[in-house]
């Protein structure tokens, strides 16, 4: 069956143009310059089609997996199907989940989510129940005792699309001002440490850096490496840290901290990856760079939507005031494509996947109106 859209606005790498766009066989056959469209062709009364969104990193599968903070969801997949819903609602056809391997101060919920996690999108994905294409974005804290032994279980898991290599020591990297990260504990935990506890913590979590963070630094990225996944570094704050980053093999600086590293990350060639709920709001959550502040000075190359789904699409289009529509769109579609070798989509191209979103701009605001994947409609 072939389908065909026009009065269009097509948004490719380049530019912006009135058309129509044919689909057949879950791949683009053509797109076409001019307002006209064949008989039978869908009127697509003036709206945006853009490229499916590819999402390369979003928190959204652990909130459906523990909707409260004393509830674990008992039916994995039930949650992995909502999780699926809610990205397909944001327009985003292919999406990395990301999943955190190491537990801190979360009693072990962690761990439980993890395996229920790669359980359930393995499953969901090979029972095609999945509407997006679901792959894993493994979370390594590096600094947790636990956390080679759970990477080596999962290693192999084919859905295994990017790890990212991390260490939340408080006093460096995103947790540079410990006022800060005291105060998000507070929040975060309901609970209120004492000075002598506070400082007991703290001296605790610099320990196991110092035991496990190097050696397991090192095996992630040799078993990485090995497997041809690719390795992203995150909330790189300093030169060195970009520079170490760089020698391991790394290619994508994920939510560098500051303007200094991102510099740096431009400068040896790494990839760039900020929040959406940071453009959207303006600033990052926890005190550090903003991500419209790095695109200002070309410092952004994809955008994630991090723990608010919306915000991928709302965050491409508020990119538009700092650059080209169309290379704020690619911030969302072809770099991140092209980040994690995926050719066959991310692009309106003849020959590419028929994975497509329909926008209109409602008072400012980007509505989707239709997403298609392989041009089966899924919204």
């Amino acid at each position: 069956m072939e389908l065909i859209f026009s009065n269009v606005v097509l948004a490719t790498q380049d530019e912006l143009f009135a058309g129509s766009l044919a689909v057949k066989d879950g791949v683009i056959r053509a797109m076409d310059r001019g307002a006209a469209g064949a008989a039978g062709a869908i009127d697509g009364e003036g709206d945006y089609f853009l490229p499916g969104l590819i999402d390369v990193h979003t928190d959204n599968l652990e909130k459906h997996f523990q909707p409260r903070p004393a509830v674990v969801w008992p039916s994995p997949v039930s949650a992995v199907l909502a999780h699926d819903r809610d990205m397909v609602g944001a327009g985003v056809t292919t999406v990395y989940d990301a999943l955190s391997l190491g537990d801190y101060d979360s009693s072990g919920v962690r761990r439980r989510m993890l395996d229920m996690g790669i359980e359930a999108v393995t499953t969901a994905h090979a029972r095609g129940l999945l509407k997006a294409d679901h792959f894993l974005h493994f979370r390594c804290e590096i600094s947790d005792r636990s956390m080679t032994e759970i990477y080596d279980a999962n290693a192999d898991n084919p859905r295994l699309g990017l790890i990212s290599l991390m260490d939340h020591t408080p006093g460096q990297r995103q947790w540079r001002d410990l006022a800060i990260y005291r105060e998000f504990r507070r929040k975060k935990n309901a609970r209120v440490w004492s000075d002598a506890e506070w400082t007991a913590y703290i001296d605790e979590r610099r320990e196991h850096q110092t035991a496990y963070a190097a050696p397991f630094r090192a095996h992630i990225r040799r078993a990485a490496l090995a497997r041809g996944v690719a390795l992203a570094s995150h909330d790189d704050t300093t030169i060195e840290d970009v520079d170490h980053a760089r020698a391991e093999g790394v290619t994508i600086s994920e939510f560098p901290t500051t303007i200094e590293a991102a510099e740096h990350a431009r400068a040896k060639g790494l990839k760039i990856v900020m929040g959406g709920p940071n453009v959207v709001l303006g600033r990052s959550h926890s005190g550090n760079v903003s991500a419209r502040d790095l695109a200002a000075r070309g410092l952004l190359d994809a955008l994630s939507s991090d723990y608010v789904p919306a915000s991928l699409l709302e965050g491409a289009f508020a990119l538009g005031e700092l650059m080209s529509l169309p290379a704020a769109i690619a911030t969302v579609t072809a770099n991140p494509a092209a980040m994690l070798s995926l050719s066959d989509r991310g692009r309106l191209a003849p020959g590419l996947r028929a994975d497509l979103v329909r926008v209109r701009m409602i008072d400012g605001l980007p509505v989707i109106r239709g997403v298609w994947s392989r041009g089966e409609r899924l919204m």
